[in-house]
Protein backbone atom coordinates (compact mmCIF):
# COMPACT_ATOMS: atom_id res chain seq x y z
CA UNK A 1 0.00 0.00 0.00
CA UNK A 2 1.43 3.38 -1.01
CA UNK A 3 0.35 6.89 -0.03
CA UNK A 4 -0.08 9.45 -2.81
CA UNK A 5 -1.08 13.07 -3.04
CA UNK A 6 -3.34 13.73 -6.03
CA UNK A 7 -3.65 17.33 -7.14
CA UNK A 8 -6.60 17.79 -9.45
CA UNK A 9 -6.49 20.33 -12.24
CA UNK A 10 -9.39 22.70 -12.87
CA UNK A 11 -12.06 21.40 -10.52
CA UNK A 12 -14.67 23.68 -8.98
CA UNK A 13 -14.09 26.21 -11.74
CA UNK A 14 -17.11 27.24 -13.79
CA UNK A 15 -19.24 24.22 -14.67
CA UNK A 16 -16.56 21.74 -13.56
CA UNK A 17 -17.97 21.32 -10.05
CA UNK A 18 -16.85 18.43 -7.87
CA UNK A 19 -17.81 18.72 -4.20
CA UNK A 20 -15.03 17.18 -2.13
CA UNK A 21 -17.44 14.97 -0.13
CA UNK A 22 -18.64 13.41 -3.39
CA UNK A 23 -15.05 13.00 -4.58
CA UNK A 24 -14.08 11.22 -1.35
CA UNK A 25 -17.13 8.96 -1.72
CA UNK A 26 -16.32 8.09 -5.36
CA UNK A 27 -12.68 7.32 -4.58
CA UNK A 28 -13.62 5.22 -1.56
CA UNK A 29 -16.16 3.26 -3.62
CA UNK A 30 -13.40 2.59 -6.18
CA UNK A 31 -11.27 0.92 -3.50
CA UNK A 32 -8.94 3.72 -2.46
CA UNK A 33 -8.45 4.03 1.29
CA UNK A 34 -7.48 6.80 3.67
CA UNK A 35 -9.04 9.36 1.31
CA UNK A 36 -8.86 12.92 2.64
CA UNK A 37 -9.24 16.29 0.93
CA UNK A 38 -8.05 19.79 1.76
CA UNK A 39 -10.18 22.80 0.73
CA UNK A 40 -12.28 22.79 -2.43
CA UNK A 41 -9.52 22.98 -5.05
CA UNK A 42 -8.88 19.27 -5.53
CA UNK A 43 -6.15 18.36 -3.06
CA UNK A 44 -6.42 14.68 -2.14
CA UNK A 45 -4.36 12.20 -0.16
CA UNK A 46 -5.09 8.50 -0.52
CA UNK A 47 -3.66 5.05 -0.13
CA UNK A 48 -3.58 2.62 -3.03
CA UNK A 49 -2.32 -0.83 -3.84
CA UNK A 50 -1.29 0.60 -7.22
CA UNK A 51 2.33 1.69 -7.09
CA UNK A 52 2.87 2.64 -10.74
CA UNK A 53 2.31 6.39 -11.15
CA UNK A 54 0.89 6.06 -14.66
CA UNK A 55 -1.54 3.27 -13.73
CA UNK A 56 -2.73 5.13 -10.66
CA UNK A 57 -3.16 8.40 -12.54
CA UNK A 58 -5.25 6.63 -15.16
CA UNK A 59 -7.33 4.83 -12.52
CA UNK A 60 -8.07 8.09 -10.68
CA UNK A 61 -8.93 9.93 -13.90
CA UNK A 62 -11.25 7.07 -14.93
CA UNK A 63 -13.09 7.16 -11.59
CA UNK A 64 -13.66 10.90 -11.85
CA UNK A 65 -14.72 10.76 -15.50
CA UNK A 66 -17.27 8.04 -14.69
CA UNK A 67 -18.54 9.93 -11.64
CA UNK A 68 -18.64 13.47 -13.08
CA UNK A 69 -18.80 13.08 -16.84
CA UNK A 70 -15.79 15.31 -17.47
CA UNK A 71 -12.05 14.70 -17.50
CA UNK A 72 -10.02 15.75 -14.48
CA UNK A 73 -6.25 15.72 -15.08
CA UNK A 74 -4.33 14.47 -12.05
CA UNK A 75 -0.83 15.38 -10.87
CA UNK A 76 0.47 12.70 -8.49
CA UNK A 77 3.14 13.26 -5.88
CA UNK A 78 4.64 11.03 -3.26
CA UNK A 79 4.79 12.55 0.23
CA UNK A 80 8.54 13.05 -0.31
CA UNK A 81 7.99 14.89 -3.60
CA UNK A 82 5.38 17.16 -2.00
CA UNK A 83 7.81 18.03 0.78
CA UNK A 84 10.54 18.74 -1.77
CA UNK A 85 8.26 21.12 -3.71
CA UNK A 86 7.35 22.95 -0.50
CA UNK A 87 11.03 23.24 0.56
CA UNK A 88 11.98 24.66 -2.84
CA UNK A 89 9.10 27.11 -2.62
CA UNK A 90 10.01 28.39 0.85
CA UNK A 91 13.68 28.80 -0.11
CA UNK A 92 12.79 30.73 -3.26
CA UNK A 93 10.33 32.97 -1.43
CA UNK A 94 12.90 33.68 1.28
CA UNK A 95 15.55 34.40 -1.36
CA UNK A 96 13.48 36.60 -3.68
CA UNK A 97 10.73 38.05 -1.45
CA UNK A 98 8.02 38.17 -4.11
CA UNK A 99 4.66 39.86 -3.63
CA UNK A 100 3.08 36.50 -4.43
CA UNK A 101 4.37 33.01 -5.17
CA UNK A 102 2.48 30.44 -7.20
CA UNK A 103 3.65 26.92 -7.93
CA UNK A 104 2.74 24.99 -11.08
CA UNK A 105 3.23 21.44 -9.85
CA UNK A 106 4.04 19.18 -12.78
CA UNK A 107 2.98 15.65 -13.65
CA UNK A 108 6.54 14.80 -14.73
CA UNK A 109 10.01 15.89 -13.68
CA UNK A 110 11.15 18.99 -15.53
CA UNK A 111 13.51 17.91 -18.29
CA UNK A 112 14.37 21.29 -19.83
CA UNK A 113 14.90 23.83 -17.04
CA UNK A 114 16.32 26.41 -19.46
CA UNK A 115 13.02 26.49 -21.35
CA UNK A 116 11.22 27.22 -18.07
CA UNK A 117 13.62 30.00 -17.08
CA UNK A 118 13.12 31.57 -20.53
CA UNK A 119 9.49 32.32 -19.53
CA UNK A 120 10.72 35.01 -17.09
CA UNK A 121 9.35 38.51 -17.80
CA UNK A 122 9.51 41.82 -16.01
CA UNK A 123 7.91 41.38 -12.59
CA UNK A 124 7.57 37.62 -13.17
CA UNK A 125 10.50 35.45 -12.17
CA UNK A 126 9.98 31.87 -13.41
CA UNK A 127 12.18 29.27 -11.70
CA UNK A 128 12.20 25.53 -12.44
CA UNK A 129 12.27 23.03 -9.62
CA UNK A 130 12.39 19.26 -9.82
CA UNK A 131 8.59 18.77 -10.04
CA UNK A 132 7.41 22.38 -10.10
CA UNK A 133 7.62 25.70 -11.86
CA UNK A 134 7.79 28.55 -9.36
CA UNK A 135 6.18 31.80 -10.44
CA UNK A 136 7.48 34.59 -8.21
CA UNK A 137 5.48 37.72 -8.89
CA UNK A 138 5.77 41.38 -8.07
CA UNK A 139 2.13 41.79 -9.10
CA UNK A 140 -1.09 39.89 -8.58
CA UNK A 141 -1.50 36.43 -10.10
CA UNK A 142 -4.33 37.70 -12.30
CA UNK A 143 -2.07 40.38 -13.80
CA UNK A 144 0.66 37.86 -14.70
CA UNK A 145 1.36 37.15 -18.37
CA UNK A 146 2.97 33.78 -17.58
CA UNK A 147 -0.15 31.63 -17.33
CA UNK A 148 -0.65 27.92 -16.75
CA UNK A 149 -1.31 27.21 -20.46
CA UNK A 150 2.01 28.89 -21.31
CA UNK A 151 3.83 26.88 -18.63
CA UNK A 152 2.18 23.64 -19.80
CA UNK A 153 3.48 24.17 -23.34
CA UNK A 154 6.95 23.74 -21.84
CA UNK A 155 6.43 21.16 -19.08
CA UNK A 156 3.21 19.29 -19.92
CA UNK A 157 0.35 18.78 -17.48
CA UNK A 158 0.55 20.89 -14.34
CA UNK A 159 -1.74 22.40 -11.73
CA UNK A 160 -1.25 25.61 -9.77
CA UNK A 161 -1.31 26.12 -6.01
CA UNK A 162 -0.16 29.15 -4.05
CA UNK A 163 2.66 29.05 -1.52
CA UNK A 164 0.30 28.93 1.47
CA UNK A 165 -1.69 25.93 0.17
CA UNK A 166 1.47 24.09 -0.89
CA UNK A 167 3.07 24.62 2.50
CA UNK A 168 -0.11 23.52 4.31
CA UNK A 169 -0.38 20.36 2.20
CA UNK A 170 3.26 19.50 2.90
CA UNK A 171 2.75 20.03 6.64
CA UNK A 172 -0.31 17.75 6.61
CA UNK A 173 0.68 15.09 4.09
CA UNK A 174 4.38 15.43 3.29
CA UNK A 175 7.20 13.20 4.46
Amino acid sequence: MATWIALLRAVNVGKRQYPMAQLREALGAAGFTGVQTHIQTGNVVLDSTLTDRGELTQALENVMLADRGFEVPVVLLSPEELSQVAREARQLSDQHGPTSHYIAITAQAISEPGSVTALTREGELVVPGVRAVHLLLNKSFHEAKTTLPIIEKVVGVATVRNLNVTSTLAAKWGA
